[in-house]
């Protein structure tokens, strides 16, 4: 890759995963190099509110989930569907067999919890039940479906290591404290003052144009 992309980047990264941060940046390898650099960085700063919002997500769901089947391993009562049923062997068969029900729920992924608030689970699971581990919201299901979604897909391309870049970050993160707010606003508000979202955010172009060092 001769590009002047520096060689040990493209061996620790590779062309393909490098070539499209040259071409975002017209071909200007100083310019790339910096927005790999940054991305790196607002990919980072971001883990922390995720991480809050992951937990807190699944901490609800499965606390009402418990309530309302009277047990903590409710998954063997709710009416999941195939996949769900599916992922729940699956988070079963990683655990030890001795593993408990926190074991479990840890096991179970994003996707399985924001799931839960499908179309498909509307009148077994929303309409009795979680709507509840929503307190702060109020309007139909479908729209919160769509910010777990999204904040979903954010969450996946951060931890594979892939581009966030491009997209409107700012609305990325005001959706995220949006949604836990509707999950606790106390917990919103308890994780803004390690937030280094707003300060990543802010210093992309001069860190793209190279007037400030990457650091991540």
């Amino acid at each position: 890759m001769s590009t002047g992309i520096p060689a040990w980047m493209v061996s620790a990264y590779s062309s393909p995963r490098l070539a499209p941060y040259l071409r975002h940046s017209g071909g200007d390898a100083v310019r790339a190099v910096n927005l790999y650099h940054w991305n790196v960085m607002v990919s980072a700063a971001f883990y922390g509110p995720l991480h809050t919002f992951e937990l807190a997500l699944r901490n609800s769901l499965h606390s009402h989930l418990s309530t309302h089947f009277e047990q903590g391993d409710w998954w063997d009562r709710a009416p999941l569907d195939s996949e769900g049923q599916r992922l729940v062997r699956q988070a079963k068969a990683r655990c030890h067999r001795s593993a408990g029900t926190d074991d479990i729920v840890t096991e179970l992924s994003l996707g399985f919890w924001s799931s839960l608030v499908a179309r498909r689970y509307d009148r077994d699971l929303w309409v009795p039940v979680l709507h509840r581990a929503f307190p702060g919201y109020r309007g139909p299901r479908r729209v919160l479906q769509d910010r777990l979604y999204s904040l979903r897909l954010l969450r996946n391309r951060i931890m594979h290591h892939e581009p966030i870049h491009h997209r409107h970050l700012e609305a990325d993160h005001a959706k995220l404290y949006l949604v836990l707010s509707y999950i606790s606003p106390e917990i919103a508000s308890g994780i803004k003052p390690f937030d280094r979202v707003p300060e990543v955010l802010l210093v992309k172009d001069q860190m793209c144009r190279g007037d400030l060092p990457p650091s991540f």
